[in-house]
């Protein structure tokens, strides 16, 4: 299958109606630090965003969230201590108190809320990656499809397609300014992150939910957690043509303590098109004196663009808008700028398949650096590998567990197989 041209926006009126008072009240599912930013900027968005409720299964996480928020955004909260939710299931409760979802949980469950969420009727706000696995991806295909069919908006946390640096450039580039596309590299080689050693007499699942980030099935692996902004950029640049294969590999240099569960430390994947043309990803999580490099590079037959090290894009080295501030036009806000924008005016934008797809290209790396196969894009989109397990309770069985002696398995590349 290959990506087909985003939803953008359209002008058709879609099924939400807003309260009498013109109120847009959301609920944040998922409160850690990403959660909270999240939240705060979607009521930075206008003062008629209102948060009803929150959710989160770790203990304080939601009520931590909420005393934060409550600072930011005076009248803007209207949570009673019984809309403070502290069990899986009771994204049902705040669903229904809501109009707009936010999505901010760990990657794990995020198909199988975004599913709900849109058979509900709410507009969502999902970050990124939108899955950890191919099965996820397709159901948020799936979903997808059913929110353009509601009219229901879905702005996921690509914050780049949303930054006017990036939108300026990558536009030039499908203008032709460096020419016909010949090579692209993508980098996220930055610091490393501690795990968290485990408490006395905690589950397995609380465990690894609380140390979510060092588990594939919950983070994907940071190729899909965090370089996923990086191949979201070439899905873009691409104008969706996907890759056909991938070759890669990648290992743990560092990453060699009980705590750092299943993940890699580092990825280095070769993208192959259909015209022959290939990009280089590479992600590191090495840390030390290691060089840091967070960008991308796209050459053509008459030149070479350069986005996003340090807040500069350049084409030829030719600044189009020179240095770009971070703080003055942050993208994080202004995707919640255009997502409640959207919503008021009766406009629909759905980032949910292009999404998709930019999630599955970093399915796609994980699968070559995990077992160092060649996997076609045809592979990875019809892997049956299943990762997350479906609508999680406490009582749901972990789907990795520890050795006698505490260490979880890690994939080897040539002896791990694909599924």
């Amino acid at each position: 299958m290959t990506s087909a041209s985003v939803a953008a926006v359209s002008a058709a009126t879609h099924a939400f109606a807003a309260p009498s008072d013109g109120d847009i009240k959301i609920a944040l599912i998922g409160c850690g630090g990403r959660g909270t930013g999240a939240c705060n900027q979607a009521l930075s968005a206008g003062s008629t965003v209102k948060l009803v409720a929150l959710v989160d299964p770790l203990e304080g996480k939601a009520q931590a969230a909420l005393d934060i928020l409550k600072q930011k955004h005076e009248g803007q909260i209207d949570v009673s201590p019984d809309q403070v939710f502290t069990d899986f299931q009771d994204y049902k409760k705040a669903f229904d108190l809501a109009d707009v979802v936010l999505i901010t949980t760990p990657p794990g469950p995020r198909p199988f809320l975004f599913e709900q969420a849109i058979k509900a009727g709410k507009h969502v706000f999902m970050e990124k990656p939108v899955a950890t696995d191919a099965a996820g991806v397709r159901r948020v295909l799936a979903a997808a499809q059913v929110a353009k069919e509601k009219k229901l908006n879905v702005c996921v946390g690509f914050q780049r397609r949303y930054d006017p640096g990036y939108m300026d450039v990558i536009q030039r580039i499908h203008n032709g300014e460096i020419g016909d596309l010949v090579h692209g590299r993508v980098y996220w080689n930055g610091t490393s992150r501690p795990g968290f050693p485990r408490e006395p007499g905690e589950s397995e699942l609380h465990y690894q939910i609380r140390n979510w980030y060092f588990f594939t099935w919950m983070s994907g692996d940071h190729i899909l957690e965090q370089h996923c902004h990086n191949l979201d950029v070439a899905n873009w640049v691409m104008q969706g043509k996907m890759p056909i294969k991938a070759v890669g590999h990648g290992g743990r240099e560092v990453r060699k303590a009980r705590e750092n569960g299943t993940i890699f430390d580092h990825h280095t994947v070769e993208f192959e098109y259909e015209n022959g043309m290939r990009i280089l990803s590479q992600c590191c999580q090495i840390g030390g004196k290691c060089a840091r490099d967070v960008s991308e590079h796209f050459h053509g037959t008459k030149g070479v663009a350069d986005l996003g090290n340090g807040g500069k894009f350049s084409i030829n080295g030719q600044p189009p808008g020179g240095k770009r501030s971070r703080t003055k036009e942050d993208p994080y806000q202004l995707e919640h700028d255009a997502f409640f924008e959207n919503i008021r005016t009766g406009k629909v934008r759905i980032d949910a398949e292009y999404a998709a797809h930019s999630t599955l290209m970093g399915v796609m790396g994980r699968m070559a650096s995990y077992t160092g196969q060649v996997i076609t894009w045809a592979q990875a989109l019809n892997s049956q590998e299943i990762l997350v397990p479906d609508d999680l309770t406490w009582q749901t069985e972990p789907p990795v567990k520890p050795d006698a002696d505490g260490w979880y398995p890690v994939a080897i590349p040539g002896t791990t197989l694909p599924i």
